[in-house]
């Protein structure tokens, strides 16, 4: 993770996607989602779920929506999960969730102990900050992100954090990116995206950004 070494004009501010940018996961979705399956009494391979799981996200609606009470929210973040955790289950080959199982994963995963942060990401947020950078996080997830990175020590070096959820439109769409801008008071020409993902190459281009790909193992 390195833009500083790519030839475009010298930025403001970076925007940077999370999940497989700057953190990831200690333990795979399939190992976690079994073992706590396996508590309220459903048996579903580890395996199995994790080779569903990226086409359970790639075909669910967008986790966006319009603009509600924090509790209406919560509700709306939680109904969604829920859909996709039962999605999961039932295509790994096992049963829909009881509704305490969809609550125990979604709170296991607002625990910054579920996550790590990359190496790199540890190393070259405080250069950049030093550098003057702005830096902001724009994300395809929930308000459990800002908690999460709270926790990982991460929120202190980051000026804005722009969840899909709450903004009501996730990437590719160009308006998380333009949100976070407007708050950090910088044009689409003085900012870079860093992410992982299609979805962030064509939303950082929607929105007028250059866009650099890192590719985690």
């Amino acid at each position: 993770m390195a833009p500083d070494t790519v030839a475009w004009p010298r930025p403001r501010a970076l925007l940077l996607d999370a999940m497989g940018t700057l953190i990831g996961l200690r333990a795979s979705v399939g190992t976690t989602y079994a073992e706590v399956a396996a508590r309220h009494g459903l048996q579903v391979e580890p395996d199995a779920i994790d080779r569903r799981f990226p086409d359970v996200l790639r075909a669910a609606p967008p986790l966006a929506f319009p603009a509600q009470e924090e509790s209406a929210l919560a509700a709306a973040e939680l109904g969604w999960w829920a859909e996709r955790i039962d999605e999961v289950l039932i295509a790994a080959g096992g049963d829909p969730a009881p509704a305490d199982l969809h609550q125990e994963l979604f709170e296991l995963y607002a625990d910054p102990g579920r996550w790590r942060v990359y190496d790199d990401v540890a190393a070259c947020l405080p250069r950049w900050r030093k550098q003057g950078l702005r830096l902001g996080v724009v994300s395809n997830f929930d308000r459990r992100l800002e908690g999460v990175l709270e926790g990982l020590g991460l929120a202190p070096l980051i000026d804005v954090v722009v969840v899909s959820s709450r903004c009501g439109a996730a990437k590719p769409s160009a308006r998380p990116f333009l949100q976070a801008l407007a708050t950090l008071e910088v044009e689409p020409s003085e900012a870079w995206h860093v992410g992982d993902s299609p979805e962030d190459a064509s939303g950082a281009r929607a929105a007028g950004l250059p866009c650099l790909l890192v590719r985690r193992p």
